[in-house]
């Protein structure tokens, strides 16, 4: 019989030495992957390799009109607004995302976001579990900064990229889906 002061065996694993503590200093390390996507600088601070699988961490530079087109995907994504605001469509609903303000999106719900200011948002993204700085990684036109914009593409480019994000898009569970209805095209 134990006494309630008896500590119950501990369950938690030991530690494993290999794994290393990551630090990402997204305005000084130019090592961290600089990625252009959708307009948008998305820097990759803690990538799946770091958190062995468990998360990914990207902080995102997104400029007046720039965000991801409407998508959903099988796992969770947090957002953190640091700076600027954005407007997001959750479900077909919309709100509008201040500094300073958590927004989480579960896994599998139709959303996106717009930064609909005159000047760059920036937001902390983080997704559970890791995989999206992967598919980021394959789809993104590196970048040599943190708010470094990507090159515009040309239609040929454009067409090239939308066609690797629908062929990659299944293998990191992610869906594209088409832009709102709204009145000038229904």
């Amino acid at each position: 019989m134990t006494d309630d002061l008896t500590p119950p065996p501990t369950t938690i694993p030991p530690d494993d030495p290999t794994r290393r503590l990551t630090v990402a200093r997204p305005d000084q390390d130019q090592n961290l992957p600089h990625l252009g996507l959708v307009g948008d600088t998305y820097t990759i601070l803690v990538g799946g390799d770091d958190t062995d699988g468990k998360y990914t961490l990207i902080d995102m530079h997104v400029p007046p009109g720039g965000g991801p087109p409407p998508h959903r995907h099988d796992f969770e994504e947090m957002f953190t607004v640091l700076d600027g605001a954005i407007e997001v469509t959750f479900r077909g609903e919309t709100l509008t995302a201040r500094a300073g303000d958590t927004i989480n999106v579960p896994a599998n719900a139709p959303h996106g976001f717009r930064n609909l200011g005159a000047g760059p948002s920036r937001l902390l993204c983080l997704c559970a579990p890791a995989g999206q700085d992967e598919f980021f990684t394959l789809v993104g036109q590196p970048v040599p900064t943190r708010t470094a914009s990507p090159p515009p593409l040309d239609e040929a480019a454009q067409a090239a990229f939308l066609a690797k994000v629908r062929s990659l898009a299944p293998r990191y569970r992610t869906e594209l889906l088409p832009p709102p209805a709204t009145e000038a095209n229904t």
